[in-house]
């Protein structure tokens, strides 16, 4: 079992900066890659970010040069840096756990969401 504990969603102003956080905890053995999706409403879950074990990233092309994801490998945990947010950017955002756990070998885990709402 693996447990995600996800936390930075908020309200903020069209040009403000938000930070998302996701600490991943429980019987891991690796982790391969971690990431943030988002979903609007009426709209499909999408990538926002991710990042691998050796720390290549991955961006949507409309966050990139606003948003920076990064992790921590000794914490298990991931960031993803909200700069110049725009309304565009409302949604639930999902962050994402892909690696070996013990059991139950590779797998994938979602956290519960985050809401991130950019309005004036």
């Amino acid at each position: 079992q693996v447990q995600l504990v996800e936390s930075g969603g908020g309200l903020v102003q069209p040009g403000g900066s938000l930070r998302l956080s996701c600490a991943a905890s429980g019987n891991i053995f690796s982790i391969y890659a971690m990431g943030w999706y988002r979903q609007a409403p009426g709209k499909q879950r999408e990538l926002v970010a991710s990042i691998g074990r050796g720390g290549s990233t991955n961006y949507a092309d409309s966050v990139k040069g606003r948003f920076t994801i990064s992790g921590d490998n000794a914490k298990n945990t991931v960031y993803l840096q909200m700069n110049s947010l725009k309304p565009e950017d409302t949604a639930v955002y999902y962050c994402k756990f892909e690696g070996v756990v013990a059991g139950l070998g590779r797998t994938n885990y979602w956290g519960q969401g985050n809401q991130v709402t950019v309005s004036s």
